[in-house]
């Protein structure tokens, strides 16, 4: 797959980030309570893929229900860039509404049934996994261990216990392919 470096923030600019992507992006529209009132547009990547550049601080995070999903806001503007997604809490999902427009040259808007979270979750668990495979969902007797750029990032004390929906594995840093 060819990417292209996309940069982005919240309205204030006090968080940045950059997120390898392609440049026609697929993205999602979730229709659950929290999506639908914000309009948060999904694009999401392995966190490998993900690079928050500054605004540690500024981040706040809100969680509610099963307590997965790190909701990530700025302190300062109350926008949303990008956040740990219930459904791939492996990785992130970015609002392409936060991204600079200048990298992508296309934006497909596929919806998402966030209402029917638990039916509709399975259809959206590859895409934070590299080359869209969980190691342990192919049947790879080990999966790597090598920290990623969420580890690097220093955001990890913003993470739940990483889950893969797809094979249950539990452990704490993700699995890459």
């Amino acid at each position: 797959m060819n990417t292209v470096v996309h940069t982005g923030s919240c309205h204030c600019g006090a968080i940045a980030i950059e997120v390898d992507a392609p440049a026609d992006i697929e993205a999602y529209e979730c229709n659950c309570s929290m999506c639908e009132r914000i309009g948060f547009v999904h694009l999401i990547v392995p966190a490998s893929r993900f690079r928050l550049v500054r605004g540690r601080e500024a981040i706040t995070t809100y969680t509610f229900n099963t307590g997965v999903a790190q909701h990530l806001f700025c302190k300062v503007c109350g926008v949303k860039p990008f956040y740990v997604p219930r459904s791939n809490p492996d990785g992130f999902s970015v609002n392409v509404r936060c991204l600079d427009r200048s990298t992508i040259r296309s934006l497909r808007i596929r919806p998402f049934d966030g209402r029917n979270w638990e039916a509709s979750a399975a259809g959206l668990a590859q895409l934070s996994h590299e080359d869209g495979l969980h190691s342990q969902c192919a049947g790879s007797e080990s999966a790597s261990t090598t920290d990623s750029s969420i580890w690097r990032a220093g955001i990890d004390q913003y993470l739940p216990s990483r889950r893969c929906f797809a094979c249950s594995d539990t452990s704490r840093k993700p699995c890459f392919s």
